[in-house]
């Protein structure tokens, strides 16, 4: 069964996923707030989700940031509409300047650089690889 992880935005969602066997992290994709909960039922229609890795956004002191309140708000929404779907919050300090960096790195022409949803996207994938080298 695959795990699933979301870099939660207002704006956007990037959304990553494991394969079956658990060993290599893909960009799923980047879905408006409003549309992921369809999105979610869509996927799951066709593959099996073992559990859903939340970005959890921190200060640098450790403490909530900002945003924390809408992604509890967003794990709420999940834990009623996927019960069975165990949630694993994760520290997702500095994923947002690591996947610019890594996109920067990457070769991608400008416009790509640029693209927020990009950087959701591959946010995504680095909080996921991060929950999946968890000793």
């Amino acid at each position: 069964m695959r795990v699933m992880a979301f870099d939660y935005g207002t704006k956007r969602i990037g959304v990553a996923v494991t394969d079956p066997l658990q060993i290599i992290a893909t960009g799923l994709d980047t879905v408006h707030p409003n549309q992921i909960i369809d999105f979610l039922k869509r996927y799951m229609q066709t593959e099996q989700i073992e559990r859903f890795v939340v970005g959890e956004p921190k200060q640098m002191d450790n403490t909530p940031s900002q945003s924390a309140i809408h992604v509890k708000g967003f794990v709420n929404l999940l834990k009623k509409t996927f019960p069975d779907v165990p949630i694993e919050m994760l520290d997702e300090r500095f994923t947002s300047k690591m996947a610019s960096a890594t996109i920067a790195q990457s070769g991608m022409g400008k416009k790509a650089r640029q693209s927020k949803a990009l950087v959701d996207n591959i946010s995504a994938v680095i909080l996921l690889q991060g929950w999946m080298s968890k000793p």
